[in-house]
């Protein structure tokens, strides 16, 4: 039978080869080291979790919550953008609670994007950057990742030559999956971009927190009168380590807001309340807990690296984020990023997401989470090295021919 249309609409799964590998190694007794999903192996702060404790069982909490997130939450959230951006917000018309940011992007391409509609999307990218509006109808035009003035001359090229005119565009600094970060200036460039053209900008900014120089990343938020054109999506996935309680924000420009608002009131009931309630206690709370996993993040960082290096593997070290975007090593350059990533789980038992799996302009890359302690980190190096001196060549049973030259 013939598939669905929405569905015809998504390509094949690309992590599914790598999934069946690390499946299959598992399955025979392998000692997986998972560095592929960026899923957080730190545990949330207990001050948030004795307050979900607190408030499980009390009256009416077991009851629908608020689609948009309680007052409490989003008045929390106001008060972290103007404490960490300096930016105010009204938690009554620029804010809205999401199930993550992930969620709040798949449902803000539901609210603004008509069949045929036009948006501007980075490439590489987090999948759900362009696939939101594939699965609403849009049509997805490919941009250079990297905030550079090269970035502006294909922008602009892309609205000269996109019929109809885009109605938005993506950004997402620090970038999963590269790590690029933007400066305040690179903002201001491209809220002027915005404003020019008549587009909106939809930041993806789940990395604010994972920095690992004296510099915070900025919000496009910051530059004076971004709010007109500008939603801007976070996450508590990271930042407190909460990626399973499914808690993120959008905020920003209020006609965006309320129809993403007016969407989700369709579709859900917002997050369990005591969830909610937790994740107020979290942005309210003492915030030295965001320090500490920011240095456990830059540790890592550190080690892998290190190890990585003197494994065979040069890594350039992200600035920020929880992923190093790393080139093949150069034996392996002709084989691929898909076909790479099995051969780490089948020989070396590391796992790493493919970089054609964030547009084709990823390949030649992998993304490595940094999603193991210390440790596992190193062994990953010491099974890696391994894996290097063995070479390609004696690894041509296992290499697909077309992908060899």
């Amino acid at each position: 039978m013939e598939e669905f249309y929405r569905i015809r609409r998504l390509p094949p799964y690309v992590f599914e080869q790598v999934n069946r590998a690390k499946a299959a190694a598992r399955n025979a007794g392998a000692d997986i080291i998972d560095m592929g999903m960026g899923n957080p192996d730190l545990p949330t702060p207990p001050h948030v979790i004795e307050k979900l404790k607190e408030t499980l069982g009390k009256p009416r909490t077991d009851r629908y919550s608020a689609s948009k997130g309680i007052t409490g939450l989003r008045r929390a959230q106001a008060a972290y953008y103007e404490r960490r951006f300096g930016v105010k917000l009204n938690p009554e018309t620029q804010v809205v609670a999401t199930l993550g940011s992930k969620e709040g992007f798949a449902n803000v391409a539901q609210a603004i994007t008509s069949p045929g509609d036009v948006v501007l999307v980075p490439n590489p990218s987090y999948p759900i950057h362009a696939f939101g509006f594939l699965m609403a109808g849009g049509v997805v035009r490919s941009v250079p990742a990297e905030p550079t003035p090269e970035l502006f001359s294909a922008l602009e090229k892309a609205i000269i030559h996109s019929i109809p005119k885009p109605i938005a565009m993506i950004a997402c600094y620090p970038s999963n999956p590269t790590a690029y970060v933007a400066s305040l200036d690179f903002y201001k460039d491209l809220v002027a971009f915005a404003k020019k053209h008549e587009i909106f900008i939809l930041s993806d900014l789940a990395y604010a927190e994972l920095y690992f120089n004296d510099e915070p990343p900025p919000s496009v938020l910051q530059v004076p009168g971004a709010i007109d054109v500008t939603v801007e999506f976070t996450s508590m996935s990271k930042t407190f380590s909460m990626a399973g309680w499914r808690m993120g924000f959008a905020v920003g420009n209020e006609r965006i807001i309320a129809a993403l608002t007016r969407v989700k009131s369709y579709l859900d009931y917002g997050a369990f309340t005591p969830v909610q309630v937790a994740a107020t206690a979290a942005l309210n709370g003492p915030q030295d807990c965001i320090k500490e996993v920011r240095d456990i993040y830059r540790k890592r960082r550190d080690v892998l690296v290190e190890t990585f290096g003197r494994a065979g593997w040069d890594i350039p070290p992200p600035a920020a984020s929880m992923f190093a975007w790393a080139p093949l090593p150069e034996k392996f350059r002709d084989v691929g990023s898909m076909a790479f990533a099995t051969l780490m789980v089948e020989k070396s038992g590391v796992v790493v997401s493919p970089g054609v799996a964030f547009g084709e302009h990823g390949e030649g890359y992998v993304r490595i989470a940094m999603v193991e302690n210390e440790q596992r980190i190193r062994q990953a190096a010491r099974n890696i090295r391994r894996f290097l001196e063995t070479g390609v060549e004696s690894l041509h049973n296992v290499v697909p021919l077309a992908n060899r030259r």
